[in-house]
């Protein structure tokens, strides 16, 4: 890969709490990452709740949201685990991006997950 053209992962954040050891697992990340690609982190505290009827025409923050998806050319998920699944922060911001039907901005992005938590089960 050419380094004038970085390979840009946008690293989600799924948890929305100040001291997130999520955010800060990203953080590490973007240190690990070669030469030739680069972590963007995005917080998800400006995405609003879930509302199909602006699905068409979604707020600002979510059509940046979706601009920052369609960019990247990969996704890496840092995100908690909640009762056994993903936040609900998380949930909503994927089925923002996964709006109007047939316009996904996650289509033929690959996909990395990763989990950090202070329990022995870490991010189950």
């Amino acid at each position: 890969m050419s380094t004038d053209m970085p390979l840009t992962i946008l690293g989600i954040n799924g948890s929305l709490r100040r001291g997130s050891y999520n955010r800060m697992a990203l953080v590490e990340a973007q240190k690990l990452v070669p030469a030739d690609a680069k972590i963007d982190i995005y917080d998800l505290h400006e995405i609003p709740l879930f509302n199909q009827d602006q699905e068409s025409t979604p707020p600002l923050p979510v059509a940046d949201f979706k601009k920052r998806i369609r960019a990247a050319d990969a996704i890496l998920f840092a995100t908690p685990e909640y009762n056994y699944s993903v936040p609900g922060v998380l949930k909503n911001a994927i089925d923002w991006a996964s709006r109007p039907l047939g316009a996904s901005a996650w289509k033929g992005k690959p996909v990395a997950i990763i989990s950090a938590a202070h329990s022995l089960m870490g991010g189950v």
